[in-house]
Order: C-alpha cells, then structure tokens, then sequence
C-alpha cells in the first residue's frame, strides 16, 4: 500500500475533508504518485564504509525516528519504501542505526566525511641552512627545494619549508610522513626530555654543551662526557627554540676521540673501574692523578671514553702535557681572597679582571681552583694546546685588513686565549683573518662564549 506521506506531497494537499481525502485515496489506487518519488534499482553491494566516516545530517525531516531510514542516500531493507529528496540529511537518528546494525548501504557517495590531510610538522629552524630562501627539508620536492638535501635537515628548516609549501612551490613527497619530524628521536615536548643536572665544567656558561642537542643556542665543540650535564643552558636554549634534541647517543664529531693511543694497562691502578690516565678528565676519571700513570690504565680509561665519563684532554702516552703555570702573588689585588688572573672563571674571580693581573696572583686562584670556586678557562690549559690543530673550515676569519693584522696576535674581539692580543677593538671584528685563524688552529686561542 502506498504510503499517504507521499500521496499527499504529490498531490500538493494541505488540510483536506474527509470527502477529499477519499478522493485522494482512490486516485492513489489507480495512478502512481510522481513528484519526488526516488527508487533505487538493486545492485550488489558496495564495500562497507566505517559509520564514523558519513555525515548522517540532523532529525529535522517528519519522518525522523519513525524506525525507518527516510534518507535516499541509502538503501536497504531497513530504508522506506518511498523516499523524498527533502528528507536527505534529515534522518540521522534511523540511518545511522540502521546502517551500524547493518541493514542498510550507502548509495550517495557525497554523504562520506573527507578525512582531514595530515598536518605538517615542519619542526624548527635549527639547520645550518635555515633561512635561506630555499626547503632544505629533504621531506620535500618542488622548484623552491635545495639542489643538495641532507637527511640531517629533515624538519631543521620549518620557516623556508613552510613558506614554500603555501606558496606550493614544494610539496611533501609521496613516501614523507607528514609527522616526521616527530618521528626521529626529538620528543614532542620539552617534558619528554630528561635535561639532566648542571655538573658539567661548562654549565651555566650561555651554551648549551650536551652533545644530545643541536642548534645554534649550542656549543661549537661538545664532549661526551657534558652528556646530560648541562641543564639549565641546554633547557634555556630548547625553550628559546635555539636547540633542538637530536637523540640520546649522538655520534659526536670528535675525530680525536676515535685515535686515542690508550696504551697499556701497566699502572698499578689499572682495571680498578677509574681511569687513572691524566690526559683524561670527567666522572669516571680518578681524583688524583700521576704522570707515571699517563698510558697505563688503557682498558678503564677506554671504557670511560666509551661510556661517556671521560674525555681525552689530548697528549700522547710518552709525551707530558706541560704544568699550568700559576705565576707569582705580585698583583696589587694578590691575598686578597679573590682570583684576579683573567685567566680563570668561576664565582670566586673577581669582577673586574685585568691583563695587568695575568699570573700575578697565584696563591688565591690556586687555593680558590682547590675549593671548586674557580677554574682554568679551556683555552689556557695546557691540554687545550697539546689537542692541537684545531679544525678551523667552519669559521668565517674574514680578511686582513686590520692595521694590527699579521703581527703574530689575533686581534678579533670575537676570540680569546694566550694568542688574542691584549687589547682589541670592535673595529678589528673579522679583520685580522690569517693572524687569527694561524692561533685558532694552533690551540692558542678560542672563540668566546656566544661567538661564531
């Protein structure tokens, strides 16, 4: 039997009396009715799409939670016999339970909910070449992509990459994550990241000197032994997006880590679970230390190394690394209870430090470096020497053209060390290239904290 819902729509009847009603009953016996009526010729079924993935509409149709699917974008045995294109996304509430119960299919493809493309995590901007106008990302291709891509570049040059990829001259490669960048070793919150504590000889120096970090917020040349020992820079650094955390075991590029001569295990502290090599330094390297020893504690040292509790200071087996030379007490500010040689730091120095007072105040920076407040600043160690050369390619040194250059000091204010000359000027900044890279790569001098 016909239903009246569409008998009547066809008809265009609103209020209507019994006789009409009548009449309108007997038409529908013997014509069809034809205004919106759609049906839908069988056919096999379609592969199932997850009920999550339709938009089923609202329940505003009159039909609505009648038990029946009113909707003519499905069919089935749970779909009513008639239906009117009104009614399309109008009768959530049946459709859906019936589709879910699995007496009806989808026949109106537009009714599926396209699934969001992925986000990009472009990541930071912490590559060396950042910020060049170029996508160095090599998780994507297009004209505005780098002509050489790095694997260590993936999300390490988000502002280049993203800028290209709305203007669409990139686009993310077939085989690329869209997530990627979180796929490497880098957590995705800083609450992930175990910074470890502030026990590193350079901790709390600006830098960020854990080899577990890259960026420009980190430190030129990183120990393995600084692991997880420099806590507050390296979070600093992090939250200013200066580093990023590349993993939990770098692969440092410290070629003098991978040549070390260790020796032989002829000392009598040998195999006793410390490295009792003075050319050593770090956690797992013992207290006191004796030049007879230097070359003979070869398996502990090396497991030290290994391990990440040591760091080889330089120097071979037979050659001694020379004493630091703590001067004489003839500075003005000598037993005064401060350091005041320029070439220590720490809390114990004194505020203002002069050359004038280089090695002339021996007695209060030696007892002060035996107490912890001070120490020897890298560059004048003697060990910092010994590791040389030193190698100088990333450095931009500039030219000549200082009034000072090739006189055998490095005049650039950026360096610092036994090498840089006594007083500098700003004007000299990248002026005096050959006198300065000659002392870098010879361990003479350095480039200050924050200095590139």
């Amino acid at each position: 039997m016909i239903r009246l819902k569409t008998l009547l729509n066809s008809a265009g009847l609103g209020l209507v009396s019994a006789a009409t009603l009548a009449a309108a009953l007997a038409l529908g016996l013997t014509m069809p009715a034809h205004a919106d009526k759609i049906t839908h010729t069988p056919k096999t079924s379609a592969p199932a799409i997850s009920a999550g993935m339709i938009d089923y509409g609202d329940d505003t149709s009159e039909w609505a939670n009648d038990g029946e699917c009113d909707d003519p974008r499905f069919a089935g045995p749970a779909a009513a016999d008639e239906l009117l294109e009104a009614d399309k996304g109008h009768d959530a509430t049946d459709c859906r339970t019936a589709y879910e119960a699995g007496a009806l299919t989808l026949v109106d493809t537009t009714a599926i909910i396209e699934a969001p493309a992925p986000a990009i995590d472009f990541g930071d901007d912490s590559s060396d070449w950042a910020r060049d106008g170029e996508c160095d990302d090599p998780r994507f291709e297009g004209p505005a992509s780098a002509a050489e891509l790095l694997d260590a570049d993936i999300a390490r040059d988000a502002t280049d990459c993203q800028a290209a990829f709305e203007a669409g001259t990139v686009t993310l490669r077939a085989d690329s994550a869209a997530d990627s960048a979180s796929d490497t070793a880098t957590p995705s919150t800083i609450e992930a990241i175990d910074f470890g504590d502030d026990t590193s000889h350079w901790a709390n120096d600006g830098e960020c000197d854990d080899p577990r970090f890259a960026g420009t917020g980190v430190a030129s040349e990183l120990l393995q032994a600084d692991l997880g020992h420099d806590a507050t820079d390296c979070r600093t650094a992090y939250d200013a997006g200066m580093a990023t955390f590349i993993g939990d075991s770098p692969a440092l590029d410290d070629p003098s880590q991978s040549f070390i001569d260790y020796g032989d295990d002829t000392s009598e502290w040998a195999n006793d679970g410390e490295c009792d090599d003075p050319r050593f330094a770090g956690s797992g390297v013992a207290d006191e230390l004796l030049e007879a020893d230097r070359g003979h504690d070869a398996t502990d040292c090396q497991a030290a190394v290994e391990a990440g509790n040591a760091s080889f200071l330089g120097g071979d087996t037979t050659s001694p690394v020379g004493a630091f030379d703590y001067g004489g007490d003839w500075s003005k500010w000598a037993n005064d209870g401060e350091c005041d040689d320029l070439r220590f730091e720490g809390p114990g120095t004194d505020k203002k430090l002069l050359t004038d007072d280089l090695q002339g105040d021996a007695s209060d920076c030696k007892a002060l470096e035996a107490q912890g407040q001070v120490s020897i600043r890298t560059v004048y160690t003697p060990q910092y020497a010994a590791a040389a050369p030193y190698d100088s390619q990333a450095i931009e040194f500039g030219d000549d053209s200082s009034s000072y250059a090739n006189d055998g000091q490095c005049d650039d204010p950026r360096f610092e060390g036994p090498g840089a000359a006594s007083y500098v000027l700003e004007d000299d900044l990248k002026r005096d290239a050959s006198d300065c890279r000659t002392g870098y790569e010879a361990g003479t001098i350095m480039l200050r904290a924050g200095q590139s």
